[in-house]
């Protein structure tokens, strides 16, 4: 017969474990409204990451203006993670072919997004920390905190929970 060698052992032994790991199609939405909504949602964080990557060197130093506590270092890494959320929470929004656990977590991630953004508005504002430019657009596209972010924070959040409702994975299950 053959020689079970390591590498085949160790393979096997990953390709039984992968297959619990299983794609599987997004649940219909709602409505068909609410899918035109996530798409509208997904295109706004799209815009927004790749406006934000584009100039990522301008984004921390907007970041850092904030003056989050522990400083430059946690600017770069909430700038870091902020794209990162915002990049994860596109396949839910796109309905895309996706594992149960990817499902969540991407759906977590949509909600992060505005999360995370309003959580910095609201620093700033009780901070007092006037910034011409609040990072949102990244550095090319100037929002200023106060009031306008807190609206434009506010509008996606509602966006992102509308999304969320419409699209939730077990909404379908009896």
């Amino acid at each position: 017969m053959y020689k079970i060698t390591t590498f085949y052992a160790i393979r096997r032994e990953y390709t039984r474990g992968m297959r619990k790991v299983v794609a599987v199609h997004a649940p219909k939405p709602r409505s068909d409204t609410i899918k035109y909504f996530a798409w509208a949602y997904a295109a706004i964080i799209t815009v927004m990451a790749v406006l934000q990557l584009f100039a990522f060197e301008d984004f921390l130093p907007l970041l850092s203006a904030y003056v989050l506590p522990g400083g430059d270092g946690m600017a770069m890494v909430a700038a870091s993670l902020i794209v990162i959320v915002e990049v994860f929470a596109l396949p839910f929004l796109l309905r895309m072919t996706l594992s149960p656990l990817m499902r969540w977590f991407s759906l977590v991630c949509s909600l992060a997004v505005a999360g995370a953004w309003l959580k910095l508005s609201v620093f700033a504002v009780l901070t007092n920390v006037s910034l011409e430019n609040s990072g949102l657009l990244g550095s090319k596209v100037e929002i200023a905190t106060g009031l306008p972010m807190m609206a434009v924070v506010v509008g996606l959040l509602a966006l992102a929970l509308v999304c969320v409702w419409g699209m939730w994975p077990l909404a379908n299950k009896k």
